[in-house]
């Protein structure tokens, strides 16, 4: 037997039954008043459109009798693997062996199972080679259906693994072996304290489950999180314009203005003290300014793409350009902020004052035509759905994306979760990364619908004259800024394939740089952490895997990296720059309230 065994053996089970049955009655209370309020047909809100799930795995069904062979093969390697796995367990009840044979080869990286116990204790070990081979065994059927469009193949194949992820024996507390072992040691009170997270979180929203994913209280904006000294400067119905404080007495003459998503809040870029990238960027002589984006309601509704991209970062480059007396600026867009800022940097190609000294895009998609699992979600009779739904309230609620994304990625943002909070009755961590990953913002709904028909529907970004913006078509083209490009290997949301692809179209000077891990954890990758690597080549090849294969891997953080290529364009060194002007003087401190309107701070007044 394995340790875990031993460890179940050896607990004794002295329950307290008083003060178990006096806890029970507590939860059985709070269950009865949580629930009187709460919908139970209601589930988490996200871009899923059921309708378009059914028919979906309808087709794939259709498809799948008329192909008997691939039902008989599948099945043949099934019941193949299912039998030894019998064999394996037999050999271990009757005293042959003390774990069982693998039959199928796990996922190394597979974080559901890398607690020794799913492979050392017996019980468990079957639990998870049994789930694997069915797991399996579903894929073989639905994926490579013959006759199949890519667009249902890909839907087909991205419902399938929501379903069979859900069914994980990770996710039952009873065939969970921390889960179990914390029972027992627990004397089942980290089931009662499960519970009671439970009903912490339906009474949080009221109509719908939304599950704690970080300790909230452990983060005050202006304090701990987004607490980099300075000053709001400007604002309009989109924007706050924040100048930081300078900490050095010379600066680069160019300044650099940050946007971040319009879909999550600015300070992804001012976290921590030891991982804020605008301290980093200030410690190094930088003047720094930062979009904030407005958390929009109804009066908002009419706002469009347009209006994100001249009221929000044309505005705020005019601001920066009268603050400062410079002609140009470095600006740095993340995500869909770095769209914005491209369809900017296309507008203002052939101006004759073009502003931009450079463009830096971070994890930023170019090419929408493989946008990975987020192309699920986006089709023509879908979006029609969609358009109906959200112009009714005027706006897309921000946990709406918020949950989408997470299904991407749901054993990790998801199912991980589930189990800690409810099985294990423990209280989520104080992580910056996922308080601002939780902290969403809405967007108004005629900006959200022309984004995802004109970019992910119909790839107009990157398609030439594709986009038309105040009565001018876009061409990027045309762009002869240099440029930056930075994504990672490991991004769920922003292929890395998809941002490359504006190495074939940018007509300036071209840096591409991969990074190693995800969409958030891969970009926002201080110096001081030293993690997860990143890949450069100078020489841009045709496609993104030709560009890999000819890759050095580098170690530490791509930040250096970065502030190498930014001081070509930095300028000289010149005194520190006051905060704001006699046109745009400080209307408040830093991080402004704009900041303050949404998941977290309900109390924020909006301010237009």
């Amino acid at each position: 037997m394995g340790r875990g065994s031993q460890q179940m053996e050896d607990q004794e089970y002295n329950f307290d039954p008083l003060k178990l049955s006096q806890a029970l009655m507590f939860s059985a209370m709070k269950t009865q008043n949580a629930l009187q309020p709460f919908d139970l047909t209601n589930t988490p809100d996200s871009l899923i459109n059921a309708e378009d799930m059914r028919e979906t795995f309808q087709k794939a069904l259709e498809k799948l009798s008329t192909q008997p062979d691939k039902i008989v093969s599948a099945s043949q390697d099934y019941l193949k693997g299912t039998f030894q796995l019998w064999q394996n367990s037999l050999n271990v009840l009757i005293g042959q062996k003390e774990t069982i044979d693998e039959v199928i080869d796990g996922n190394a990286s597979d974080n559901r199972f890398k607690d020794e116990m799913w492979y050392q204790n017996p019980f468990f070990g079957y639990a998870r080679q049994s789930y694997l081979l069915w797991d399996r065994w579903i894929k073989d059927l639905t994926n490579n259906l013959e006759d199949l469009d890519p667009k249902t193949a890909q839907k087909i194949k991205f419902y399938t693994r929501q379903f069979t992820d859900s069914l994980s024996p990770s996710n039952f507390p009873w065939s969970n072996p921390k889960a179990v072992l914390k029972t027992i040691d627990s004397k089942g009170m980290n089931l009662i304290q499960g519970i009671n997270n439970l009903l912490r979180d339906f009474e949080y929203d009221k109509k719908q489950l939304k599950i704690k994913m970080v300790d909230h209280e452990a983060f005050r904006l202006g304090e701990n999180i987004a607490a980099t000294p300075g000053k709001v400067i400007f604002q309009n119905d989109l924007i706050q314009l924040i100048q930081y404080t300078p900490v050095t007495s010379t600066v680069f003459k160019t300044p650099i203005l940050l946007i971040p998503p319009c879909i999550n809040k600015f300070y992804i870029y001012d976290l921590r003290t030891d991982n804020s990238f605008v301290k980093w960027l200030l410690d190094r002589g930088h003047t720094v300014f930062m979009i904030s984006w407005i958390n929009p309601d109804e009066r908002l509704s009419k706002k469009t793409f347009e209006d994100y991209v001249f009221e929000g970062v044309g505005s705020a480059i005019e601001t920066i350009l009268e603050i400062t007396g410079v002609k140009k600026v470095n600006a740095v867009g993340f995500c869909i902020g770095g769209n914005i800022l491209g369809s900017y940097a296309a507008y203002m190609a052939d101006e004759k004052n073009n502003p931009l000294a450079s463009t830096t895009y971070l994890a930023t998609l170019f090419d929408f035509q493989n946008p990975g699992d987020l192309g699920v979600f986006i089709d023509e009779k879908q979006l029609e759905q969609l358009e109906k739904k959200v112009s009714q309230k005027g706006y897309l609620e921000g946990q709406i994306l918020a949950q989408t994304f997470n299904l991407l990625r749901a054993n990790d943002l998801i199912w991980w979760f589930v189990i800690n909070n409810y099985f294990l009755g423990e209280e989520p961590t104080a992580f910056d990364l996922l308080y601002w990953n939780s902290d969403s913002t809405n967007l108004p709904s005629k900006m959200f619908i022309y984004y995802l028909k004109e970019m992910f529907l119909k790839n107009n970004l990157i398609r030439p004259n594709g986009l038309k913006l105040k009565e001018k078509f876009l061409d990027l083209r045309k762009i002869k800024t240099p440029t930056f490009l930075f994504n990672t290997k490991d991004d769920h949301i922003a292929p890395w394939a998809c941002g490359y692809a504006a190495t074939q179209v940018l007509q300036g000077p071209i840096k591409f740089v991969l990074g190693g891990s995800g969409h958030i954890a891969g970009v926002f990758n201080p110096p001081t952490v030293n993690k997860y690597g990143y890949w450069t080549c100078d020489k841009l090849a045709d496609t993104a895997e030709k560009w890999f294969s000819s890759a050095i891997q580098n170690q530490g953080s791509w930040w250096p990296e970065w502030a190498e290529w930014i001081e070509q364009y930095a300028g000289p060194k010149t005194k520190a720059y006051a905060i704001g002007s006699t046109k745009h003087p400080a209307l408040e401190n830093a991080p402004g309230s704009y900041v303050k309107i949404g998941q977290y701070q309900q109390k924020a007044k909006f301010k237009t």
